[in-house]
């Protein structure tokens, strides 16, 4: 059975999750903890690592149960076929939440106006900003070299 990886409304993974585990579906939503702070108090809270994600593990033929969990968008796809994810990927994830010297863990996408740095390839460790993300590639500004890179991927 493989670890597909289901998108839900924003902030439904945990109630989603519950939801599957009553009817037996296996499924995982790695949870960090935050304190949030609020006017009056601060609070630890348990929060999805991946927002919006829950990882289920079911066969090819079960794909279709799970749409009957209030809070369940769709599957998440890769190259036009539902995005798998290995064990050993869901090991790693559980096993790196476990460890005791992590002291704080985000999951971010690299947005328009994002500062990197580049780091394979003909430009490592350049610098650069963010102009444009697509679906098919990102532009790139490289302000010490006077340029514009663009960078397809498949």
């Amino acid at each position: 059975m493989n670890w597909y990886v289901l998108y839900t409304k924003p902030k439904w993974e945990k109630k989603v999750a519950e939801r599957l585990t009553q009817i037996g579906v296996e499924c995982y939503c790695p949870l960090i903890t935050q304190i949030k702070q609020w006017s009056d108090r601060k609070k630890k809270v348990e929060v999805p690592l991946f927002n919006s994600y829950v990882f289920v593990q079911l066969s090819e033929i079960d794909r279709n149960s799970v749409f009957n969990i209030p809070g369940v968008v769709r599957y998440l796809f890769w190259l036009g076929k539902p995005a798998v994810v290995r064990d050993e990927e869901i090991n790693i994830i559980k096993s790196s939440l476990k460890a005791t010297n992590v002291s704080d863990i985000s999951v971010s996408s690299i947005q328009v106006g994002d500062r990197i740095k580049l780091d394979s390839g003909a430009f490592t460790n350049q610098d650069a900003i963010v102009q444009e993300v697509s679906k098919t590639h990102y532009i790139l500004v490289l302000e010490s070299l006077g340029c514009v890179l663009k960078i397809k991927y498949k």
